[in-house]
């Protein structure tokens, strides 16, 4: 079993920044692909970015220009930077892995902009 644990979410202002962690309780270095999800209140979860243990990384055309995705193989964690935040951000985040052929979700954590 895998455990992905998130944090880093909580209150910031329209123009601010947060950074997301996601640490796994496995090694990293052999997980094809990572990602983060969010879900904002009456939407369906969507995929914001991802990265692969290549170090390939694709991000959602929304978030383009101010989310970045990273990955610590040595600290077993995937990062989200997140820049120049927008209300419509406003969502729960949460990290996701493919792990062989299992699927795994952290609980999320969340992301609140609003002056």
């Amino acid at each position: 079993q895998v455990q992905l644990v998130e944090s880093g979410g909580g209150l910031v202002q329209p123009g601010g920044s947060l950074r997301l962690s996601c640490t796994a309780s496995i090694n990293i270095f052999s997980i094809n692909i990572m990602d983060w999800y969010r879900q904002a209140p009456g939407k369906e979860r969507e995929l914001v970015a991802l990265i692969t243990s290549t170090g390939s990384t694709n991000v959602a055309d929304s978030v383009k220009g101010r989310f970045t995705i990273s990955r610590d193989n040595a600290k077993n964690t995937m990062y989200l930077q997140m820049n120049s935040l927008k209300p419509e951000d406003t969502a729960v985040y949460y990290c996701h892995a493919f792990v062989g052929s299992s699927v795994y979700w952290g609980q999320g954590t969340q992301v609140t902009v609003s002056a």
